[in-house]
């Protein structure tokens, strides 16, 4: 490329395979565009006075009958005067739904400003979007249209950032449950049997392979979320749908994975509900209560929301088996739980709160560091090389302290009884060999 613009043959260029964007739409909703064609050839745009120009409120949407949009119908919105006296009507064609769509995440951040987009500070203070988070169907549709929107309206001076996001993030998808024949080709669920674990085809009775495909109406494989919530609740959903695995994969939707979701949230019920709650700390679920919350905070902020929820039910399983629980962990295991859960979480935090607060207006809760370390460690004793025994010791033990606890275990002077005790290797934090005779 060099070499051909040293040469004067040409020059560099990045092109897109981009077509020209037919904006207008012959349909009534939309963003009209504010433009009015004059009888005397002319068109204007709508004085700056009387935007925004917002679609006229009618029942009566029906085809105009000319091809144009419904809006041709409604003549008392369609037809002005000029002050000259000069009869017009208004553009009939709306906008795309793209339009609306590409600035959006900036009227969010002032939505009641009636006198500009939003206020400049406010501008200032939001922009950019930390993370767009959608389809990868978006890169090349939505994405593209609200950076070009995003641009003119920074060349502009209307907004102070040049980029309108600093991160996207492709969501995986879930797929239904589907079934493939020998040719590879779909067979809708409708069509299919199960028997002795096998599945097999109605009509032709051929098996089936289990094959995960995208929700369809014609597969018949769609779940319908209103009856999952109905049978469910939505939390259930929630949780399932975030545990199912990582954020970025396509994954297959499963009844039995619904069912576990279920019976954690059952858990976390009973744990919150049944156990007494003390105002006094005994230390025993310090570590593992830590833990959770950083490691929560942490697996959410890297949109890793399965992780996230395997380490509450780590926490869960811990305060088990203890016989009470602490009652700021148990506040702070609630807060934790409700971006997952948040209607289970309201409802328990009322019951241990008790300060009629919603957990909603509650700062998210911080871990201790000093409570993360570890105290003690496990090792191994060997014997002639071979594992005899694991010790839980407490950590950074000298050499001979190790050597003195290894030899005392119970186990390993069983191991080494009637035998001569030739060399003790200890090394510290992981293991004691002890090479007898």
């Amino acid at each position: 490329m060099a070499w051909l613009e040293e040469k004067g043959c040409g020059q560099e260029k990045v092109t897109y395979r981009l077509r020209d964007w037919l904006f207008s739409r012959q349909r009534y909703w939309g963003e009209p565009i504010p433009i009015i064609h004059w009888e005397d050839g002319t068109s204007t745009a709508v004085p700056e006075s009387e935007l925004p120009l917002v679609l006229p409120v009618t029942k009566d949407i029906r085809p105009s009958g000319t091809g144009e949009s419904p809006l041709a119908n409604l003549t008392d919105w369609l037809e002005v005067t000029r002050e000259d006296g000069v009869k017009g009507r208004r553009e009939t064609n709306t906008m795309p739904q793209w339009a609306g769509s590409s600035w959006y995440y900036l009227r969010y951040i002032d939505p009641h400003n009636t006198e500009k987009l939003a206020d400049e500070d406010l501008l200032k203070q939001w922009l950019p979007v930390d993370i767009y988070v959608g389809g990868a169907e978006h890169a090349v549709l939505h994405l593209l249209y609200a950076r070009f929107w995003h641009k003119f309206l920074y060349d502009l001076g209307v907004v102070p950032t040049k980029e309108p996001f600093q991160k996207l993030f492709n969501q995986g998808m879930i797929l239904g449950t589907s079934y493939r024949d020998h040719r590879g080709a779909l067979v809708a669920t409708d069509k299919v049997e199960k028997r002795d674990g096998s599945f097999f085809h109605l009509e032709t009775g051929e098996e089936l392979e289990q094959a995960p495909a995208k929700m369809s109406k014609s597969l018949k494989n769609v779940v319908n979320p209103d009856d999952v919530v109905e049978q469910y609740g939505a939390d259930t959903l929630r949780v399932y749908e975030m545990f199912m695995g990582p954020l970025d994969a396509s994954i297959a939707w499963s009844e039995e994975g619904l069912e576990g979701s279920r019976k954690f949230l059952d858990r976390v019920y009973r744990l919150i509900t049944s156990k007494e709650i003390v105002a006094e700390n005994n230390g025993a679920l310090d570590k593992v209560y830590n833990e959770t919350v950083k490691s929560v905070t942490e697996q959410i902020e890297s949109m890793k929301f399965n992780t996230a929820i395997a380490q509450l039910m780590v926490f869960v399983n811990a305060a088990n088996k203890e016989d009470k629980l602490y009652v700021d962990y148990a506040k702070g295991f609630i807060q934790l739980i409700a971006p997952f859960a948040p209607h289970l979480a309201e409802e328990l935090w009322q019951t241990v709160a008790v300060t009629g607060e919603s957990i909603s207006y509650v700062a998210w809760p911080t871990w201790d560091e000093s409570k993360l370390v570890e105290d003690e460690i496990e090792i191994v004793v060997q014997i002639k090389g071979k594992v005899r025994a694991k010790l839980m010791v407490a950590k950074d033990l000298s050499r001979e302290e190790l050597q003195e606890i290894a030899l005392a275990d119970e186990k390993v002077k069983a191991e080494i009884d009637g035998k001569d005790i030739v060399k003790v290797i200890a090394v510290p934090n992981k293991l004691v060999n002890i090479v007898v005779k």
